[in-house]
């Protein structure tokens, strides 16, 4: 690609103004005519810039949503039921309808939902920044395709001119050849 400003390949390819262009697509615009990449890991970036909370929400999240603690806490409820209702009738320490059970649930649910919904605003925040990524990258392929194509064009345009110019010249030589064949044979009647 010859050194193109933006405002030209903006109009090319983008068919805009320079002006119109949002962040993302003047980026690629650059990358391209600095022929530089824009494709990059996000999850470097990612984990050096996380919060020690974040981490956490990330990890209550992912363990609060596995099947392992879902099959554990079933477990610790059966457990909490027959340890208070069959094991320990005369003495439970909750019994039926387990009106502590219900409080602790209640106070683990307060907790762990606005937990689990930070790392989903997380996860969100991740999933709109991988989007625009890959929008970059898309867009960058786009223009170096459209840019093969104008190489191929000027290529194929250069490759036709020539030829044209070499049929040219075999067809002047060809029109030599056969001015000589014509003036040889009036020629060697006039001998005669």
């Amino acid at each position: 690609m010859q050194r193109r400003t933006m405002a030209e390949l903006a109009g090319r390819w983008l068919s805009r103004n320079a002006d119109a262009l949002t962040d993302s697509e003047r980026r690629v615009l650059q990358s391209a005519i600095d022929r530089k990449t824009v494709s990059f890991y996000a999850g470097d970036t990612e984990q050096q810039s996380t919060t020690a909370g974040a981490r956490i929400a990330d990890a209550v999240a992912r363990i609060g949503g596995s099947w392992s603690f879902i099959i554990s806490f079933l477990v610790f409820l059966v457990a909490w039921a027959l340890l208070n209702s069959v094991l320990l009738v005369g003495g439970a320490f909750d019994p039926y309808p387990y009106i502590f059970l219900n409080l602790v649930l209640s106070m683990l649910a307060a907790i762990q939902a606005p937990v689990i919904m930070m790392s989903q605003n997380r996860q969100a925040e991740r999933d709109r920044a991988a989007a625009a990524h890959d929008y970059e990258v898309n867009l960058k392929a786009e223009i170096e395709i459209m840019a093969l194509h104008e190489k191929l064009d000027e290529l194929r345009h250069s490759q036709i001119v020539a030829m044209r110019d070499d049929i040219a010249s075999l067809a002047e030589k060809m029109q030599l050849i056969e001015n000589k064949l014509i003036q040889k044979p009036a020629s060697s009647r006039s001998r005669k």
